[in-house]
């Protein structure tokens, strides 16, 4: 009894371990009470030495290497220990290998952590052999196991497959329906996520959406500029009492700000219950990519006095505010702040910023001079938003220069080149034009079509340049788009359809949104571009002569067109 009262007790004090220290003090009590190869108390400590927070995969590989015929459970925590990291996993699935090469019986847990090893290093050959022992072994109504498996297919991007998996199940229950909708968002498979939610959300079915459902259904709403379909999220969540999860109303403020309904944003946050940093985060981006600059810098001020500090993706969306509103001062003001005040290092996103910054605002050797001076390498990104300053400015030496940047880093578009064109053509240098127009041709770089997409009654339409004839109703939005163009040219606008590449994707979309909706509704319009000067004063004359409210989301910002205007003072 005293003997088992002392084993109870050193597996007491293995588990509440917190140094390195005192676990190898209990190793040497160990071995000289002959005590260490003891099943029962060899496996919560290679578990303390292996598994996080202590995490020693040296230490516990070298006693588990001396331990006398090890079993599955001691195979399984060592396996386990090393699924953790990208670094670690090889090491994992060899382990696992050599488990059932050695004839040890493996077990459920086994092929779950050894599938997360293979998810780590993104082996698709490793995983599907332990799927098919999956098989084999006859654990298919394990359903811990089998969304393991479907979030490795997910991760691989092989989105039939994690549905097979998925279909195949014999109990499916929230987790499972979790990692769908994921692997469908993960996949640009947005759509099939919303409607993965709605078939959980009916009453038929008895595995209802959870918080994290919604955290990745709304991420879909954000992404699709899906406005409806995120009030209807919002609706459950308040009918199922999700609200009071922080991480659901940091979302909620989050796909508002990414539909363009910034006031609906600002309702959740202002109803929010201890607002943390993120939230805090997610309100000053939202202002700042719907151009309330001066607001977002309220916001950021207001996050300190209520005693709050930044961080690294507080300062980005102030920053951003900044580049959106051309405030040029106060983001230099933020920037050596973020550096001097808070200690933050800046990242490629806060210098992305203030290229973006500068560069609008016409300064553009202090922007190029800025990214010589970087402690981290320019990314593709960076020399494109420098290149499109180029462009606005007009200044054809630096654009080259840029251009030449990005072909060094071999991340050159068909964008890229189309920016260098447009600046040639600005300044009037024809020959030029013809030139890149001829090295576009000879080396086979074409430009992919832009697409714009509405929301109307819950279903999202697509809209691509030039194209709408996979559109049932494409003759009516041509009809619609004549008519609309008539009447804004009574308003003033000079249509430059012709020079800027024929009919763009948002025109489009706005003329479907004018066929299919009642006058006075706000029309609501994404783009995978940046919006060109003639379709921004085409919403904007729009916005006057057809008395609506215009959103357009590009790839950088929001534009609000009301009665004339646009929220981004033509700054963008």
């Amino acid at each position: 009894m005293n003997g088992l009262h002392h084993e109870k007790k050193i597996i007491s004090l293995i588990k509440s371990c917190t140094q390195k220290t005192h676990l190898l003090q209990l190793h040497a009590h160990l071995l000289c009470s002959a005590q260490f190869h003891n099943p029962a108390v060899f496996l919560p400590f290679l578990s303390r030495s292996s598994l996080p927070p202590l995490r020693d995969l040296s230490y516990s590989g070298r006693i588990f290497s001396d331990f006398p015929d090890p079993n599955v459970s001691l195979y399984n925590t060592m396996i386990r220990a090393h699924s953790f990291s990208r670094d670690s996993a090889p090491t994992g699935f060899l382990l696992y290998q050599e488990l059932n090469r050695l004839g040890i019986s493996s077990n459920a847990l086994s092929a779950t952590v050894a599938i997360k090893c293979c998810t780590k290093i993104r082996s698709f050959s490793n995983g599907i052999q332990i799927h098919a022992k999956i098989w084999k072994d006859g654990y298919l109504s394990d359903n811990l196991l089998l969304t393991t498996v479907m979030d490795f297919y997910s991760s691989l991007e092989k989105g039939s497959e994690a549905c097979k998996v998925f279909d195949e199940m014999s109990h499916r229950d929230v987790v499972a329906w979790n990692v769908l909708i994921s692997c469908c968002t993960r996949n640009c498979r947005t759509r099939d996520a919303l409607s993965l939610f709605e078939r959980m959300s009916t009453n038929s079915n008895t595995c209802r959406p959870d918080d994290v459902t919604c955290l990745l259904a709304l991420q879909a709403c954000g992404s699709l500029n899906a406005l409806e379909w995120g009030e209807k999220i919002h609706t459950y969540i308040v009918e199922n009492d999700l609200l009071k999860a922080k991480s659901v109303c940091n979302s909620l403020i989050a796909m508002y700000s990414r539909c363009g309904c910034i006031e609906k944003a600002h309702d959740v946050f202002k109803n929010m219950v201890g607002k943390n940093v993120v939230s805090w985060t997610a309100m000053i981006s939202g202002l700042a990519s719907n151009g309330y600059g001066r607001d977002a810098i309220a916001a950021f001020e207001a996050m300190q006095k209520e005693g709050i500090s930044p961080g690294d993706q507080t300062f980005t969306g102030v920053l951003s505010a900044c580049s959106h509103s051309g405030l040029v001062e106060e983001g230099r003001r933020f920037f050596q702040s973020m550096i001097q005040d808070f200690k933050i290092q800046p990242n490629i996103h806060h210098y992305g910023c203030m290229v973006d910054l500068l560069g609008r605002a016409g300064s553009l050797d202090e922007a190029y001079d800025l990214i010589s001076s970087m402690r981290i390498k320019p990314d593709a990104a960076m020399w494109r938003t420098l290149l499109g300053a180029c462009r606005i400015h007009r200044n054809i030496p630096l654009g080259e220069r840029v251009v030449d940047h990005l072909v060094e880093l071999k991340a050159q578009e068909a964008g890229d080149y189309i920016l260098l064109l447009n600046i040639y053509s600005s300044n009037g240098d024809l020959d030029k034009v013809v030139e890149v127009r001829e090295m576009m041709k000879n080396k086979g770089i074409r430009t992919t079509p832009a697409c714009s997409t509405m929301e109307l009654n819950g279903e999202v339409h697509e809209f691509f340049a030039d194209d709408v004839s996979h559109h049932k109703r494409k003759k009516e939005i041509y009809e619609m788009l004549e008519e609309i163009n008539q009447q804004l040219v009574i308003g003033g606008y000079v249509d430059d359809g012709v020079s800027c590449g024929g009919v763009h994707s948002e025109k489009l979309a706005v003329a479907f949104g004018v066929l299919m909706t009642a006058p006075g509704t706000t029309i609501r319009v994404a783009k995978d571009l940046r919006i060109c000067v003639d379709c921004h004063n085409f919403c904007r004359i729009l916005s006057s002569v057809y008395d609506r409210k215009v959103v357009v989301r590009d790839r950088n910002r929001f534009h609000h067109f009301r009665e004339g205007r646009c929220s981004c003072g033509d700054y963008w």
